[in-house]
């Protein structure tokens, strides 16, 4: 107990002189704030970052491979080169990514679990007199396993509808709250461009807010409505029905399907991707192989079309954004540096300036060890408040980075001690040597410095 209130004394001390030199001590305190928080609010950033690419991997699906069309360049007109380049060849003819392509993927490659054509348009929904713009996909029923969307209500469609290409669709949530929000939608009729399809369920709603979406092969969900592919096909668009020649036609039924030479040019792919995920991680590179092979045989040799593994891409960027955040949290931590080197400092010209109150202190009875505790929680003091100052300005700037620009920002406690214990040990540290200085005065020299 005594040793306690021998200490506890030094302690007091150094409060009170902290107290009476508020300006100096803030000012010491300003590198240790500022470090502190800025290594709070960029490991927040980091944490968003990472929290957005895991929440991507998650939506893009795991084993995932997407296979796009490549569209054609429009070729410069260069009759001579032409001629002379080409003469005698004729140019390889490729149908392009049919649905066909889908059936025999699924046919003869035994490594693929699930997998699903892509085909979307922009449109517009009517009902009970409103009309909204709303993009309509057409899939097929695997394709919420292949990206784990839940049904809110209802069912998907399925085999029979899905192979007669049947009017009935699956709606996102945002689709439902605004055509459907005093009543239940399934079973309700829903009018997507000139056709009127039946609503068999409803998706649960995604809240997750995902940037360069479209790289990844995340489609936004709450703003969709999906129909079989074979209905996409049959009652919308299908690419592979249009004719080269200008202006031509093509009746299917009751609906008329235009085109023109430009249009036929630019994409002459009948789906927009192919989505298509294996048993097995250890099955990715292989069957990206394989159908690399495959895909170029059926389709004439012609290059036109790119595979690609998102959950690669994005574990490419987190790895990426892994070393920047290592980056920016090193430069935040100079400021810590540069805040220890400041209560040095500051301690160093306190101990010159109070060489005859360490004297009178050891005249009377005090030991080296009593101001080694006194310079010694001084330097702690400074170091422990501003890391507490440091920790709120971090809280706060990294809710005011996410308020004003949108940028995620995560918090972690791991990252509130980490600081707060880096601070405590920067005024340690840098509060040793000027203690131990002090310690060090000789008592007789110390009463007659002047």
């Amino acid at each position: 107990m005594r040793f306690l209130k021998r200490y506890m004394h030094d302690i007091q001390i150094a409060v009170e002189s902290i107290l009476s030199n508020k300006l100096r001590s803030v000012l010491t305190a300003l590198g240790i704030i500022f470090g502190v928080g800025a290594v709070i609010s960029m490991m927040a950033i980091g944490n968003g970052a990472q929290q957005e690419i895991l929440e991507q991997i998650k939506m893009v699906g795991v084993n995932n491979i997407i296979i796009t069309p490549i569209l054609p360049q429009e070729e410069e007109e260069n009759s001579e080169e032409t001629s002379s380049v080409d003469a005698g060849q004729k140019k390889k003819f490729s149908k392009g990514l049919t649905i066909a392509d889908v059936d025999a993927i699924r046919k003869h490659i035994p490594s693929v679990k699930v997998m699903s054509p892509d085909i979307s348009i922009n449109s517009f929904v009517i009902q009970n007199g409103i009309r909204e713009q709303a993009k309509l996909v057409g899939v097929s029923r695997e394709f919420f396993q292949l990206y784990d969307l839940p049904l809110e209500s209802g069912l998907k469609f399925d085999e029979y509808q899905e192979e007669n290409g049947l009017s009935v669709c699956v709606i996102g949530a945002n689709i439902r709250s605004r055509f459907f929000h005093q009543v239940e939608p399934v079973g309700q009729y829903l009018k997507v461009g000139d056709v009127w399809l039946k609503v068999l369920g409803v998706l649960e709603r995604n809240n997750i807010n995902i940037t360069g979406h479209q790289q990844t092969g995340v489609n936004v969900i709450n703003d969709n409505v999906y129909v079989p592919a074979k209905t996409m096909l049959m009652r919308f668009k299908n690419r592979a029905l249009t004719r080269p020649n200008s202006g031509s036609s093509v009746r299917i039924g009751r609906m008329i399907l235009s085109s023109s030479t430009t249009d036929t040019k630019k994409n002459y792919h009948q789906l927009d991707r192919i989505v298509v995920q294996v048993q097995e991680t250890e099955m990715i590179t292989p069957t990206v192989e394989v159908l690399s092979k495959m895909l170029l045989r059926r389709h004439s040799e012609v290059m036109d079309f790119e595979i690609t593994v998102p959950e690669l891409l994005l574990k490419q960027q987190q790895r990426t954004k892994e070393i920047f955040n290592i980056v920016l949290g090193a430069i935040a931590s100079i400021s810590l540096l540069v805040g220890g080197i400041g209560i040095m400092n500051i301690m160093f010209a306190s101990v010159m300036e109070r060489i005859k109150e360490i004297g009178t202190r050891m005249a009377i009875g005090a030991k080296k060890k009593d101001i080694v505790i006194q310079f010694l929680s001084e330097a702690v003091l400074i170091s422990v408040s501003g890391g507490l100052i440091g920790v709120m300005l971090g809280i706060v700037t990294s809710w005011m980075i996410t308020k004003f620009s949108g940028i995620l920002t995560i918090i972690s406690f791991g990252s509130i001690v980490i600081s707060f214990l880096v601070s405590a040990t920067v005024g340690i540290v840098f509060g040793y040597s000027p203690a131990k200085r002090a310690s060090e005065k000789d008592p007789i020299e110390s009463l007659r410095y002047e």
